[in-house]
């Protein structure tokens, strides 16, 4: 499989997460691509544009959890937009973001008030996490280590006064300077059109843009910011647009860059962080109990690795919410598993995993959603999935409700099961897959058990005094767990570790006590 065809799906999950248009990654990195060709950068540095650009706001769902405790609107239109302008511009950005939209004008001033402070002591670490999980994102996902280091510089600034200040005007690699410019200036177009955009982008050369690729696209908007093309669709445009030699991944590549789009969508929500990963280990090894082909084992570990990715396009407040949804966040949840559908389609080689992925929530009786299927239309692997999903998902904690006991689980899913809304085979398999579960869990880049449970913990949410109390440890000792854990993975923030947690199989419901 071409690397660029998960990469590309990729990049329209994350276009779901930051709430663009759908396609809109896309289209920017074919702006990307003719930028970096009327600069004549050469093949290699138009390769690492390409990539970039697709992969630009890989990281949009970390730290979820913190920014819907901070802010109230959204973060895409009202500070995307900004991000590269002034300090002015930008902290204006943060203060329309910090209210909820509909707030009156005293709320809006108590709540601008109360999170200022506290989005400004979130910034480094927000953007420090952004830049981290973006580039372990591109490893897992096949890209070569000279362009996964290109995202530790995500967030830099021609002018230096990026919030993590690595580098600055010539250091910054060309790819980055290329791509900055031409994801600004796609956005700024959607915002008010081409002459809007070429204004802008003017504005900020010399600034937060390298002057002279700044210039280059103003002078050219026309050209460089159409959406006219030959292909069929934006998908094979941007697939002809991958510079050769094309990468490509093998079996055990696929499953990785897929593992990965199952992670990106777990970090939504500590409360989901593993399931996806679970998921799929557990339908794949019902499929094995079941005696099915190796290909058909392969496709079922590979739809439940994918079967969440469209739970970024909904709001992450809905996820974590601990109370019962209203009818509208009811629908927007029913819809989740349409915008896996979405995500996969569009790829040949992806699509028959993503029919089987977008199905985990029908029903045998047809009560399921999003499409009302009953049993006349779910394959055996649809069925399969939905019920390794469906047990899974039980045992997990969520921000509504505690873990169920597996065994409890496995009593419902038989009772779902004599309902008639579950397959009663593929709910046999699933529990008996689920019994065997008795692997030792690994331990990689020589963690102890102790800083396996400290990163379990931090994966789930819990600040450092949290982690401290359900360990029974005092702050200090649960801190220094917490920093030579980072030291030994090659992380500096829970978010990374997060990543790292579900790379690994460190994920594991039941094990410890989640505090609040």
């Amino acid at each position: 499989m071409r690397t660029a065809e998960v990469i590309a799906a990729a990049c329209l999950a994350t276009d779901l997460g930051m709430g663009f248009p759908f396609e809109h990654g896309l289209q920017a990195t074919l702006v990307t691509c003719r930028l970096a060709e009327r600069l004549a950068v050469g093949p290699e540095t138009t390769a690492e544009a390409f990539y970039v650009s697709l992969l630009m706001y890989s990281g949009c769902t970390t730290d979820s959890d913190t920014n819907s405790r901070i802010f109230g609107g959204s973060l895409t239109r009202n500070v995307t937009a900004r991000q590269f302008g002034s300090t002015l511009e930008a902290l204006g950005g943060v203060i329309r973001a910090l209210p909820e939209p509909d707030s009156g004008t005293l709320k809006r001033g108590i709540e601008i008030a109360a999170g200022l402070p506290k989005a400004a002591r979130f910034r480094r670490s927000h953007f420090t996490a952004l830049c981290e999980v973006a580039m372990m994102l591109s490893e897992r996902l096949g890209l070569p280590e000279e362009i996964n280091r290109l995202f530790l510089y995500l967030t830099e600034r021609w002018d230096g006064n990026g919030v993590l200040g690595r580098k600055a005007g010539g250091d910054i690699p060309v790819a980055l300077r290329i791509v900055t410019v031409a994801r600004d200036a796609a956005y700024q177009t959607l915002i008010g059109g081409e002459e809007h955009a070429a204004r802008v982008i003017r504005e900020r050369a010399g600034h937060a843009f390298d002057p002279d690729v700044a210039m280059v696209l103003s002078d050219n908007a026309s050209e460089m910011l159409s959406t006219a093309d030959d292909s069929p669709t934006v998908w094979d445009s941007v697939l002809a647009a991958e510079p050769a030699p094309h990468l490509t991944l093998g079996p055990e590549g696929v499953d990785r860059a897929l593992g990965a789009l199952g992670d990106f969508a777990d970090l939504v929500s500590p409360s989901l962080v593993g399931h996806s990963a679970g998921v799929a280990r557990l339908a794949g090894d019902a499929a094995t109990e079941l005696g099915l082909a190796p290909a058909e084992v392969t496709s079922a570990r590979r739809a439940g690795l994918i079967h969440d990715i469209g739970r970024v396009a909904i709001d992450p407040r809905t996820w974590q919410k601990d109370s019962s949804l209203n009818a509208d966040e009811w629908e927007q949840v029913r819809l989740h598993a349409y915008h896996t559908e979405r995500v996969f389609n569009r790829s040949p080689l992806l699509a028959p995993v993503a029919a089987v992925a977008c199905r985990h929530h029908e029903r045998m009786d047809g009560s399921g959603y999003h499409r009302g299927l009953n049993a006349t239309s779910l394959e055996p692997l649809s069925r399969l999935l939905a019920a390794a999903d469906a047990f899974h998902a039980m045992t997990e904690p969520r921000d509504h409700r505690p873990p169920m006991p597996s065994v409890d689980a496995a009593a419902h899913l038989r009772e779902e099961s004599a309902a008639g809304r579950h397959d009663g085979e593929m709910v046999a398999a699933v529990l008996r897959a689920a019994g065997q579960q008795t692997s030792p869990v690994a331990r990689p880049a020589g963690l102890t058990e102790r800083e396996v449970q400290v990163v379990r913990l931090l994966a789930r949410g819990l600040q450092t005094k949290q982690v401290a109390r359900a360990l029974d440890i005092s702050a200090k000792t649960a801190d220094r767990h917490i920093q030579n854990a980072y030291r030994k993975i090659g992380v500096s923030t829970r978010a990374a570790a997060t990543l790292y947690a579900s790379e690994h199989g460190l994920v594991q419901w039941g094990e410890l006590p989640i505090s609040t």
